[in-house]
């Protein structure tokens, strides 16, 4: 093998690797902006998460509160029966009278 075509081989092989390494460097970099990406729409997203379950918050204590509301209605239901008896009750004496 001559000087010229060793010269030659590696040139060839010189542009060869610098290529690889531009291409590595390319997509290393790429991988470094969708990362980045990512990361603020993530953050973004969160955001949105905290705002909503802030804002659905009063959902979560509907059954708690159906709860309530059907003890309120027993209670006022009892105390209908209640004044019916005494209403009942204050019409037989007015009529005994």
């Amino acid at each position: 093998m001559n000087d010229s075509v060793l010269y030659q081989s590696w040139i060839f092989w010189l542009v060869i690797a610098t290529v690889l390494i531009v291409a590595a460097a390319t997509l290393l970099i790429l991988v470094i902006v969708a990362a980045r990406r990512i990361l603020r729409l993530a953050t973004a997203a969160l955001g949105l998460v905290v705002q909503i379950k802030e804002n659905t918050g009063s959902i979560w204590g509907l059954q708690q509160t159906n709860q309530v509301a059907g003890k309120i209605l027993q209670g006022s239901k009892d105390i209908k029966d209640h004044l019916t008896l005494v209403s009942d009750a204050l019409h037989e004496l007015d009529s005994k009278k």
